[in-house]
């Protein structure tokens, strides 16, 4: 099996015609869409320009695949919750965005689903942190090398999932979708437990050899953010018989 990994100068999800040539360039059996809009405080500020890329990207890439023959994967978040709950989300539960940025998302994952509704697969995931790129394990990283002590919140609470643990659960749901032993719609790829921020950073300053007690426990209310964080959108995924926790 070949694998194809476009940048963002490759294929530009908000260009139509764009998308359009490139697959019928590459002629793919399965696409796993990881282009996204994830800045949750710019995307209340330019909620036209999130949408573009989460909505309308999405959209462009089904009508693609549509028109191929192609199976997609839509990756998403846990944002499509309120996070007002007091247990899991499982993939039935009605979503209920509070934020642009979930907005964006949950238009996205509709888009998807309607346009593909025989092989369109919209993949829930949440927390995610690893080698390459922005996360907030590696923040915390490198703020240990440079604050005595840190504040962080212990009111929200979520499920820290490893880059590349998803991508493998995504390698096996494309596998099954390819021989049709996974049915479309929607998949919570998350961690089979759940922390808050404040016990994952604890964590990352114990496995650095650093004090956990340098991280001290605050609450969401003492930070100044623009889009507000749910306390609560763990999610829980009925799909094991698809892909068993890791």
């Amino acid at each position: 099996m070949e694998l194809v990994a476009l940048t963002r100068a490759d294929l530009d999800v908000t260009d139509r015609s764009g998308v359009r040539a490139v697959l019928a360039a590459h002629r793919p059996g399965t696409v796993v869409n990881c282009a996204a809009w994830t800045d949750v405080d710019a995307a209340g500020r330019y909620p036209a320009a999130a949408h573009a890329v989460n909505a309308d990207g999405a959209r462009h890439l089904a009508e693609a695949c549509a028109a191929s023959g192609t199976r997609l994967i839509q990756l998403s978040t846990d944002y499509v919750f309120a996070g007002h709950g007091t247990t899991l989300y499982p993939e039935t539960a009605p979503p209920d965005p509070r934020t642009a940025y979930g907005r964006s998302k949950l238009a996205g994952e509709r888009a998807v689903l309607e346009v593909l509704p025989e092989r369109g697969y919209v993949v829930r995931t949440a927390w995610l942190y690893g080698v390459h790129g922005r996360s907030f394990v590696r923040t915390m990283i490198e703020l240990e090398r440079s604050r005595p002590k840190l504040d962080v919140v212990d009111d929200q609470r979520g499920q820290p999932i490893w880059t590349a643990d998803l991508a493998e659960l995504l390698a096996r749901l494309g596998e099954a979708a390819a021989r049709g032993t996974a049915a479309p719609g929607v998949y919570h790829g998350t961690a089979a437990d759940s922390t808050t921020w404040y016990a994952l950073a604890r964590e990352t300053f114990r496995l650095l050899g650093a004090d956990p007690d340098r991280v001290r426990p605050t609450t969401s209310a003492t930070l100044a953010r623009p889009a507000p964080r749910p306390a609560r959108r763990t999610a829980s995924s009925a799909t094991t018989d698809v892909w068993p926790p890791a």
